[in-house]
């Protein structure tokens, strides 16, 4: 059963829904995706990875997603950035690395800005992004979208976009867009300070392998690799898939440090 942290303060307040499991260091951090939650194959894989190693792992459903409290409609970037510092702060210690999926790549990597200024003890050691969308409300979505939706989403405060991963679609609102631009990096130099590694696949419609070579190229002043995987898809979700990350996962706390 998961624990709760509080997040914010008078009606911003709501309940995130924690996993944490105490171990050696660096702690395992797992950063969700979009409408994703901490029960995920990807997330149960890190968690079961983590306890064979003895090694400290943390996961949380974002407000709105999973077990948390929230409407996924109020959910925000700044908001679910909000979140992901708190329990990063409240339990994974120093040194972690943070493992960001789709858009938790992104917060993964705001996160990061955030915690190199205000908490350089908790400045992750590493970061490992599978399919990394930063920037994704501006340059995948609203970039994409046709006039009548972003009319809808101006006017009507969101639209409901088709999506082959859930037959009623999913809510884009208005907060979600005009949030998301005041959290662009992708137009600037993104200095993580630590090494990164990305795992993309080629033939991942929702976040183009060219997007997160376009994240990758920002990235100059640091250690970074990318796998590229020419038949996977967004969720690298396989067998295949899976083994691929924690064999990254497995080197990268090789050299940053064994329990």
């Amino acid at each position: 059963m998961p624990e709760f942290i509080t997040v914010g303060k008078g009606p911003q307040a709501r309940k995130i829904a924690v996993e944490y499991r105490p171990g050696s260091g660096p702690c395992l951090v797992w950063l969700g995706g979009f409408m994703s939650d901490m029960r995920g194959s990807k997330a149960e894989a890190v968690a079961d990875f983590a306890a064979a190693q003895g090694r400290a792992c943390l996961r949380f459903d974002y407000s709105g997603h999973g077990e948390s409290e929230g409407a996924f409609e109020d959910g925000t970037i700044s908001r679910w950035c909000e979140e992901a510092i708190a329990a990063i702060t409240t339990h994974a210690g120093e040194k972690p690395i943070l493992i960001g999926s789709s858009m938790g790549g992104w917060i993964a990597l705001l996160a990061t800005r955030h915690l190199r200024v205000h908490d350089r003890p908790r400045a992750p050691s590493g970061l490992v992004l599978i399919a990394p969308a930063p920037d994704f409300t501006e340059r995948l979505m609203w970039a994409a979208f046709d006039e009548a939706t972003r009319s809808a989403i101006m006017s009507d405060g969101k639209a409901m976009i088709p999506s082959e991963y859930d037959e009623a679609g999913y809510p884009v609102t208005r907060g979600l867009i005009e949030d998301g631009r005041n959290n662009l990096i992708m137009d600037e130099p993104i200095l993580t300070g630590c090494p990164v590694h990305i795992l993309q696949g080629m033939q991942d419609d929702a976040v183009p392998w060219q997007h997160a070579l376009a994240a990758m190229e920002r990235m100059p002043a640091d250690s970074v690799a990318m796998t590229l995987i020419k038949d996977g898809d967004h969720r690298l979700s396989r067998d295949e898939d899976i083994a691929r990350l924690l064999q990254v996962l497995d080197g990268f706390t090789a050299g940053i440090g064994s329990p």
